[in-house]
């Protein structure tokens, strides 16, 4: 949603992004769930963005990307997820073409919004536009 609307709308203010886990070249897993009969209801036009992704970061601002790499989450119940991933996304369909930045931290996928490490990549990133990369 935020690449969204950096892309539609103009005169927003400057600044930096990050992403956790966004699934921004569609998610197999999350593809493979709108199939299922009984969730194509809830998922309804959602399925787009979940097939197709985002091809792009938001030109002129910084955009940095997190994905985890710690295997543990229920969407390799429905899709055989190619390593590394997070157990619901694989760190390859993170990838976004002109991203400033991107970083693999060995956290679950609800572990992106947890994890002390990768709250302190992001604060690094937001302040310097580069992910911290330790050592």
């Amino acid at each position: 949603m935020i690449l969204r609307m950096f892309d539609e709308w103009a005169g927003l203010p400057p600044g930096r992004v990050a992403l956790l886990g966004a699934p921004v070249q569609g998610s197999a897993a999350a593809g493979r769930i709108a199939e299922m009969k009984i969730t194509r209801p809830v998922v309804g036009k959602a399925r787009t963005a979940l097939e197709y992704g985002f091809s792009h970061a938001p030109g002129g601002r910084d955009t940095g990307v997190v994905a985890g790499t710690r295997s543990m989450g229920l969407g390799r119940m429905f899709e055989k997820l190619p390593l590394p991933h997070d157990g619901t996304i694989a760190a390859a369909e993170t990838r976004l073409p002109g991203a400033a930045d991107a970083i693999e931290l060995p956290v679950s996928h609800t572990g992106l919004v947890l994890s002390a490490e990768v709250v302190s990549a992001v604060a690094g990133f937001l302040r310097r536009g580069r992910f911290d990369r330790g050592g």
